[in-house]
């Protein structure tokens, strides 16, 4: 079979690399890919949002399956272009995406059918959401409606940071359109999971859980990042807490989006807060998170492409999902500056021998085969253990092992889920 990847970070390479090892796959093409990944994929010069022209490539190379992993394009309609033409897809059409493509069709989707989720109010109008503002207590979160690549969600700690965040989305328009409609929400506290889900619209199953460490500093301060690495399993999601989620939550929004008359088919994500009133929806994401995917494929037993095709034929069931039992830690390599300004174009050199997996999120050609720094986010190494403080160990040794100048990373990653174990 010829594959073809839509995407070019990290979770992209997580896919591939699991993509490859189904004996069916004859070639895979990433697109846009980045040069970290060239060994795994052919990268093609075609950016993620360029629907056209993935549609005309699709057509002129006769791809048999497409994986379209960034929001952007399933927002965008991209796997509805491509079904046009014959081509199965793994994602959600834009019908379905909107539940990450709209924060305020999803609080609204939640509220109609009883889906557990912080009380909120919706707002198109400035002067409106600052008159709400003087009725509420802080601290209090302020969403950007629409996409604005992990960054449209301020917390809050006091009235007039919030006034500060309803300005600057709505008046200044830091997120572009994005910000023409927010929402303004209560404040939850408690452990944070994530739960990605294989969904056909008719079944559901949920990979093992992970949790992300957002923040770029150690001890969890600093700006908020697009993930500074993941563990899984979360030891505070446990199998009580995940069959309430699938009863009260997984289920009952697989059959509200059909009701809906939005089927999902793909991989939708579930951001979670472990309230003490119970697990709560913070949001969801209408595909695999990153980083969270490059802890939750690793542990995967079974075929992702059998798994992908059977969800995209509507024919998933519970038994081809299968996970280890051990457990995944990702380090994230960053640019020193990150998430704001960082300089690029460093070599990155990786050891021989290294008793990992490295993901690459952002790399570009160098001379004579090297390939260097082209992001905020470089890398992820990624390494299994059969316990959680095994696989953290591993990681941070293998992670000496991979280089490049101005690089930092978090010294942290697991060691919270680490304390919420050794406190059992």
């Amino acid at each position: 079979m010829k594959l073809m990847v839509i995407g070019g970070g990290g979770r992209e390479h997580a896919i591939i690399k699991k993509l490859n090892e189904n004996p069916s796959v004859e070639k895979i093409y990433a697109l846009p890919g980045n040069a970290g990944m060239k060994n795994d994929a052919e990268c093609i010069a075609i950016g993620a949002k360029d629907i056209p022209a993935i549609v005309d490539f699709a057509k002129k190379n006769s791809i048999d399956f497409a994986v379209v992993a960034p929001d952007d394009p399933l927002v965008l309609g991209c796997v509805d272009e491509l079904s046009k033409i014959g081509i199965p897809c793994f994602g959600p059409d834009s019908k379905a995406a909107i539940i990450e493509g709209s924060k305020v069709f999803s609080k609204d989707l939640m509220k109609k059918y009883g889906i557990p989720t912080a009380t909120y109010e919706t707002f198109s109008d400035e002067d409106t959401a600052l008159a709400y503002l003087d009725t509420v207590t802080a601290p209090i979160v302020v969403k950007a409606d629409g996409l604005a690549l992990g960054k449209g969600v301020i917390i809050a700690q006091t009235i007039d940071e919030a006034k500060e965040a309803v300005f600057s989305m709505m008046r200044d328009k830091v997120f572009g359109e994005s910000g023409s409609h927010i929402v303004i929400e209560e404040f939850l506290t408690g452990p944070e999971v994530s739960v990605l889900a294989f969904t056909d619209g008719k079944t559901l199953v949920p990979m093992v859980s992970s949790m992300d460490h957002k923040r770029a500093l150690d001890g969890d301060k600093g700006l908020n990042t697009g993930g500074m690495g993941t563990i899984a399993p979360n030891p505070y999601y446990t199998n009580d807490i995940a069959a309430e989620c699938m009863e009260k939550i997984f289920i009952p929004t697989m059959n509200a989006m059909n009701a809906e008359g939005r089927k999902f088919k793909g991989c939708l994500y579930f951001g979670l807060m472990l309230t003490p009133n119970g697990p709560k929806v913070i949001e969801y994401n209408c595909r695999f998170g990153d980083p969270e995917t490059q802890v939750v494929l690793p542990l995967l037993k079974s075929d992702l492409l059998n798994i992908m095709l059977a969800v995209a034929n509507e024919s998933l069931d519970a038994s081809m999902v299968e996970f280890s039992n051990e457990s995944a830690c990702c380090v994230v390599m960053a640019s020193n500056g990150y998430p704001q300004k960082y300089n690029t174009g460093f070599e990155i050199t990786i050891e021989d021998g290294v008793d990992a997996q490295v993901y690459i999120a952002g790399a570009k050609n160098g001379e004579n085969g090297s390939i260097l720094t082209a992001g905020g986010r470089v890398l992820g190494v990624t390494a299994v253990a059969d316990t959680l403080g095994n696989a953290v160990s591993k990681a941070y040794t293998e992670v000496k092992k991979v280089n490049f100048d101005n690089a930092f990373y978090r010294k942290d990653i697991g060691k919270r889920a680490l304390a919420a174990l050794a406190a059992e």
